[in-house]
């Protein structure tokens, strides 16, 4: 009661500067404590007691932190207004955001730490006023730009890494064909080596995923590259010493595919444990662009290398580019990892990965999915070789076929990393409009223009590949990530033993348009399969809108009006 006429007194005594009291100042503090509606006494607001409210309102008892923010303006006579007041309260009340994994949300373990004054780690960029008057409340809530996850330092030497790596890599395959088919002439042989390195993903990609789970990935990982790196200076020595024989071909080419078994899953699953799940579509997408980038250099440099000095040199060289991924791994920062606990070792592991997948749709479908693609649609060694011969091309212009593919495989890699987290929706459309494309090209008229059609097949088939791998990753706990990762190598890369010998069949019996043709439609009918599964569970039916008005959509996805909507199933999409 004795603050108010203190309060008067303060007004009173406010003068212009000409000596004067200021009426219109007394009545703008006189309307707004009017307006300002019954108040609190400080002590009772700090002490927690809510006051009375007035008649016909409802008594709502704030957090402490808003009635200490509330109690701070009220005593403050010269600051006190409604709109401020109401403000303050309503962000100081407003719940901290969060959001589903693969909808542009950021890191949990980032959140905490910036909500948290005692967190430790809280850096003063969480604290800053720019952070916290974002209109969300959220740092990380959209995607940060087409290289934002190079701004993880430990990502920053991986990537460099890989970069080297891949172009070995790369540099390796095309040696390795070429010594297979100079040793025995026979296009067959350099079918077997390839067969050799693939079964093994074939036949135990899921126990690669669990020994993924099992061990921690950065130790792994330095393990399997240090072992493709002997693999490639075993090879190397052999062949320049002139001792190497299509069988010594063979053996290698089936231990690098049982490294391979293990290395794949855990080098997938590893990037969520550098950059989080903040920047995981952004660098699963630059990951792609790197591997992409050494296709287009690698065998130019293995070519010009083998005509200089022979393939053993390529080799070699490929064995010393796995010393800048180890010193990449080694150069990390453990602190700044984001490491998932091993687990330990039981029975019925496998099984419990399988029964995992089967019960989550948003997984399950996407896996199906890339199993067609994978074993259907990527078969284009066998494809453009039976093209090459259609349109009466030589050996320059078949790689240009090849390098068409790379370079739109490459803008597919760098357009997605511009975008966030990926959902459903992206994932069947990149596969449909994949497969839609195949069919158009089967029936270009010449060459140019089915070149131009392999540019647009990379950008769409590089769309899927990366939305396919970041949407799964998001989508899994971090203890089942490892065999997640694990069944994706298997029925994308694993197929091909199966699907190469199906569409090379086609293709020699029916010409190369046919089987182009086939693998066309087997992917677009997986993928308009899966789409319409996937809305069906997710209760959402497609809505067509002519007249949508400003930032509408033509059409659009949308909840059908029944009960039993599944929610994580209808974000994700």
């Amino acid at each position: 009661m004795g603050e108010a006429p203190r309060g008067r007194a303060r007004a009173l005594q406010a003068r212009t500067p000409l000596g004067r009291s200021s009426s219109g100042s007394r009545r703008r503090t006189k309307e707004k404590r009017i307006t300002a509606g019954p108040r609190t006494d400080t002590r009772s607001a700090t002490a927690g007691a809510p006051a009375a409210a007035p008649r016909g309102e409802t008594t709502v008892t704030p957090p402490a932190a808003a009635t200490a923010a509330a109690t701070r303006i009220r005593t403050d006579e010269q600051t006190t207004d409604t709109a401020a007041a109401s403000a303050a309260a309503a962000d100081t009340l407003a719940p901290a955001p969060t959001g589903l994994p693969g909808n542009g949300d950021d890191d949990p373990d980032e959140r905490t730490a910036a909500e948290d004054p005692a967190a430790p780690g809280r850096s003063r960029a969480a604290t800053s006023p720019r952070a916290a008057d974002s209109p969300t409340g959220a740092r990380f809530t959209r995607p940060g730009g087409m290289f934002s996850s190079l701004s993880v330092r430990n990502y920053r030497y991986y990537f460099a890494g890989q970069v080297v790596s891949n172009t070995g890599t790369w540099m390796q395959r095309i040696a390795q064909d070429w010594l297979v088919l100079s040793l025995t002439g026979s296009p067959l042989a350099v079918g077997i080596t390839t067969a050799m390195q693939f079964l093994p993903m074939l036949l135990l990609g899921l126990f690669g995923g669990v020994l993924a789970d099992r061990l921690p990935k950065r130790k792994l990982l330095i393990g399997t590259q240090g072992a493709m790196g002997l693999l490639a200076a075993g090879l190397a020595v052999l062949t320049v010493a002139g001792v190497v024989t299509p069988y010594y071909v063979y053996a290698f080419a089936l231990l690098l595919g049982l490294v391979t078994v293990v290395d794949n899953p855990a080098r997938q699953a590893f990037v969520s444990e550098m950059v989080g799940p903040k920047h995981l579509a952004n660098a699963v997408s630059l990951n792609a662009a790197n591997f992409q980038t050494a296709r287009l250099v690698g065998p130019a440099v293995a070519g010009l290398l083998i005509a200089a000095v022979g393939s053993g040199w390529a080799f070699a060289v490929n064995a010393l580019s796995f010393a800048a991924v180890i010193g990449g791994l080694l150069a990390m920062r453990e602190s700044e990892l984001r490491p998932t606990e091993p687990i330990a070792r039981e029975k019925g592991q496998l099984r419990e990965g399988l029964r995992y997948v089967k019960e989550r749709p948003e997984l399950f479908w996407p896996l199906v999915l890339a199993g067609f693609i994978g074993t259907f649609g990527f078969n284009f060694p066998t494809l453009l070789s039976g093209f090459a011969t259609e349109f009466h091309v030589g050996a320059g212009q078949y790689g240009l076929l090849n390098t068409a593919m790379a370079v739109g495989s490459l803008a597919g890699a760098l357009i997605a990393a511009r975008r966030g987290a990926p959902r459903l929706r992206r994932l069947v459309a990149a596969a449909l409009g994949f497969g839609a494309l195949e069919v158009l090209a089967a029936f270009a008229p010449g060459y140019w223009t089915f070149a131009l059609l392999l540019t647009l097949i990379g950008v769409f088939g590089l769309s899927f590949n990366t939305s396919v791998n970041a949407a799964l990753q998001l989508g899994t706990e971090p203890a089942m990530r490892g065999r997640v990762m694990g069944l994706l190598v298997l029925v994308f890369t694993g197929g091909t033993p199966i699907g190469a010998p199906i569409v090379g069949w086609v293709t020699s019996s029916y010409g190369p348009r046919i089987g182009l043709l086939a693998c066309g439609l087997v992917s677009a009918l997986a993928a308009t399969a899966v789409g319409l599964v996937l809305a069906r569970s997710a209760e959402l039916r497609l809505r067509l809108d002519l007249h949508p008005g400003r930032g509408g959509r033509i059409v659009a996805l949308v909840p059908r009006p029944t009960a039993g909507v599944k929610p994580e199933l209808a974000t994700a999409c």
